[in-house]
C-alpha cells in the first residue's frame, strides 16, 4: 500500500470556489479623474500644509549656506575656483540661486495652493455653521459637565416663556449667539410636548481665528511673491561730497526683481555732506569702539525738489523715492593724485578703503590705466593713527585720523582693463605686473602722510596723498510688498492668539411652570475640547440668570428659602449628548 501526502489526499480548490465562487465581487477602478481628486484631497490636507511649510523652511538653510549669485555674484565666482570640485555640481543644483530655483518655487507654490485648498472649503462650511442654527436641546441636561438649576419664586409671577426671553436677552450681553425655542417648536422625544427653551453659542472666532492664520500665511506667500517680481535692490558707496541719482548706471550693484522695468526707478538724488563717528573716550575697558554713526544727507525727491536736510543712521533708514536707504558700511577714502611719467594726471580723486580691524587698518587699491607710458597700479593699506612698534612695523592705534599714512607697492604694466572685462576695484591682479616699489626691494615700499609725494622709479611717474575724506556704504531696497507682508503677519498672528484663546461653549436652559406658580429652570454647559473655565462660565452665568430675573441666589450652604440654586460639575464629552 503506497502512502500519500496530504496534498495528494485533499488537493487545493481553485480561489474562486475558496471564495464561494463569487463572480460579482471586482475592486473600483480608480481612474483618471479620482486619480486627481485624491491628489488634490492629499495636498489640501492640514498635514500636507504643515508639512510644506516645514520644507520651506528647510530648503531656505541652503541659501544661508551658501553664497548666492543675486546677492554677490563675484563672491560665487570664487566660491566656484576655490571648490572646482564639488563646486559645479552644488551650481547645477541651484544652490547659488536657491530663492529663485525650480525646486524652491515647486515648495513654494504647492504651499500657496495647499493653503488655498484648505482655507476655502473650511471658509464655506464655517459660514454655514455661523448662520446655522445652535443645536436643539438635549432630552438629559443633567448629563453635561456643567449643570445647575435655579428655582424663581412665585411672587415673581414669572412664567416660564418670560422667563425664557429675559434669560435669551441676558444671554445675548455675554456675547452668545442665542436661539428662543417656545415649548411649541422644541420638539420633545415621542412626540410629546417640550418645555421652552434655550440654546446658545459662543466662540465661533476661534475658527474664525484659525481661518484668518492660514488667510493671513497665504496672504505673506502673496506679498512676498510680489516682492521678489516688483521689487529691487542695490548697493552704493558714497564718498563726502559726492551725489547718488538714482539710475541704473548710479549703482555699484543692482539686483533686479524677475519683472521689474529700470523705467520705474524714481528719479531721487542723496548727497553725503558729512558722516560723524563718535567713539568711546572715557571707558578704558572699551576706548575707541564706536558709539553712534551719523552721515548727514542732502535728499531730493525729483531733480526739480526741493532739497531737504536728512540724517542717516544704523537701524534708522531713510526712506525716500519708494525705497528704504540702510546704512550698511563706512570707512575712509584717501585722496590721492598719481601722474604717468609725461607728468600728466592719470588719476585724481578718493579711493575708498576696506577696513580690516575696529582701528580701520584698512586695504586699498588704486588702478591707473591712463598712466602713460605704462599703466601703474598700487596696493597697500591705509593707517588713521600710524606709529611703529618695537621691530618698526607700522600699525594703527586709533580709528580716528590722527596721523593718517599710506603704505603702498606700486606696480607697472598692463592692469587688463583695456579688454573690457569686468574688475573688483578692490582688487589688483598683479600676477603680470612688474613691481616697482615693495619692502623686499630695494626701493622700498611707498610711505606718504598726508600732503606728501613719491616719485616712482625709472621715470614712471608719481603719487601723491592729498587729503582724506570719509564714505558711507548704503544699501538701498524696494519691496512693494513689504508692508502688505508686514500687515498680513500681524492679520495671521491675530487669528493665531484667538484660536487659541477663544473657548467654544454652548448652553441650554429648559423652563418649566410648577403648579406652586414657581418657575423651575435648569442649565446645562458644554464645551468643544479641554476648557478648564467652563465651571467659572457656569457660575458667571448662573449669577447673571439670577440678575435678570431679580432674584437672591444664595451663597453655597445656605438654606433654600425663596430662590432655590445649584450647580455642579462633572466629566463628560460632546457624543455623550
Amino acid at each position: 500500500m503506497t502512502l500519500k501526502t496530504e496534498n495528494e489526499k485533499t488537493p487545493k480548490e481553485p480561489r474562486k470556489a475558496r471564495q464561494g465562487k463569487r463572480d460579482d465581487i471586482a475592486l473600483p477602478v480608480l481612474g483618471f479623474l479620482g486619480m486627481l481628486r485624491w491628489a488634490w484631497t492629499q495636498l489640501t490636507s492640514m498635514k500636507t500644509a504643515l508639512f510644506l511649510l516645514l520644507l520651506l523652511a528647510v530648503a531656505a538653510v541652503p541659501g544661508s549656506l551658501f553664497p548666492q549669485r543675486p546677492v554677490n555674484p563675484s563672491v560665487v565666482t570664487q566660491y566656484l575656483k576655490d571648490h572646482a570640485d564639488y563646486g559645479p555640481i552644488l551650481d547645477k543644483l541651484q544652490m547659488f540661486d536657491v530663492y529663485s530655483s525650480a525646486w524652491f518655487s515647486a515648495i513654494y507654490l504647492l504651499l500657496f495652493i495647499s493653503l488655498i485648498g484648505c482655507v476655502i472649503p473650511r471658509a464655506i462650511a464655517h459660514w454655514k455653521a455661523w448662520r446655522s442654527k445652535p443645536p436643539r436641546t438635549p432630552a438629559r441636561l443633567s448629563r453635561l459637565p456643567v449643570y445647575g438649576t435655579l428655582v424663581v419664586p412665585s411672587e415673581q409671577q414669572l412664567g416660564a416663556e418670560e422667563a425664557a426671553r429675559q434669560a435669551a436677552a441676558a444671554l445675548k450681553k455675554r456675547g452668545y449667539r442665542v436661539d428662543l425655542r417656545p415649548a411649541s417648536d422644541d420638539g420633545g422625544p415621542g412626540g410629546k410636548a417640550a418645555l421652552a427653551s434655550v440654546g446658545a453659542e459662543r466662540g465661533y472666532l476661534r475658527e474664525l481665528g484659525n481661518l484668518c492664520f492660514h488667510s493671513g500665511l497665504v496672504g505673506v506667500l502673496i506679498s512676498v511673491a510680489i516682492g521678489v517680481l516688483f521689487g529691487y535692490s542695490g548697493q552704493r558707496t558714497l564718498v563726502e561730497g559726492d551725489t547718488f541719482v538714482n539710475t541704473l548706471v548710479g549703482y555699484d550693484q543692482f539686483n533686479p526683481g524677475t519683472d521689474f522695468q529700470s523705467s520705474w526707478l524714481a528719479p531721487y538724488s542723496i548727497q553725503l555732506d558729512k558722516f560723524d563717528v563718535v567713539y568711546d573716550r572715557d571707558s578704558p575697558g572699551h576706548f575707541g569702539q564706536p558709539l553712534d554713526f551719523t552721515a548727514h544727507l542732502t535728499t531730493k525727491d525729483s531733480p526739480d525738489g526741493a532739497a531737504k536736510t536728512q540724517d542717516l543712521k544704523v537701524n534708522d533708514p531713510l526712506s525716500i523715492g519708494g525705497t528704504d536707504v540702510y546704512l550698511v558700511g563706512n570707512g575712509y577714502a584717501p585722496v590721492v593724485t598719481v601722474r604717468g611719467g609725461d607728468g600728466k594726471i592719470a588719476y585724481q580723486g578718493p579711493i575708498p578703503s576696506l577696513p580690516t580691524d575696529t582701528v580701520y587698518t584698512s586695504t586699498m587699491v588704486v588702478k591707473a590705466p591712463d598712466a602713460k607710458p605704462s599703466q601703474l597700479g598700487f596696493v597697500g593699506f591705509f593707517l588713521p593713527t600710524a606709529v611703529k612698534d618695537s621691530n618698526g612695523v607700522a600699525y594703527s592705534a586709533d580709528p580716528d585720523p590722527l596721523a593718517p599714512q599710506l603704505n603702498l607697492n606700486s606696480y607697472v604694466g598692463n592692469l587688463g582693463l583695456d579688454k573690457g572685462a569686468p574688475q573688483s576695484v578692490y582688487a589688483l591682479d598683479v600676477s603680470k605686473l612688474k613691481q616697482l616699489n615693495g619692502p623686499n626691494l630695494p626701493t622700498k615700499g611707498i610711505v606718504l602722510n598726508a600732503g606728501q609725494s613719491y616719485t616712482l622709479p625709472n621715470g614712471q611717474g608719481s603719487i601723491s596723498f592729498d587729503g582724506l575724506k570719509r564714505y558711507v556704504a548704503l544699501d538701498i531696497h524696494h519691496n512693494p510688498g513689504q508692508v502688505w507682508a508686514l500687515g498680513f503677519a500681524l492679520f495671521s498672528l491675530a487669528g493665531l492668539i484667538a484660536s487659541l484663546f477663544v473657548p467654544r461653549r454652548r448652553l441650554w436652559l429648559r423652563f418649566g411652570d410648577h403648579e406652586d406658580g414657581r418657575t423651575m429652570v435648569e442649565y446645562g454647559l458644554l464645551a468643544r475640547g479641554e476648557d478648564h473655565g467652563l465651571a467659572g462660565e457656569g457660575k458667571a452665568v448662573r449669577a447673571a440668570l439670577a440678575k435678570a430675573w431679580n432674584v437672591a441666589d444664595p451663597a453655597p450652604g445656605a438654606p433654600r428659602g425663596a430662590v432655590q440654586a445649584q450647580n455642579r460639575t462633572q466629566s463628560t464629552s460632546e457624543k455623550d449628548m
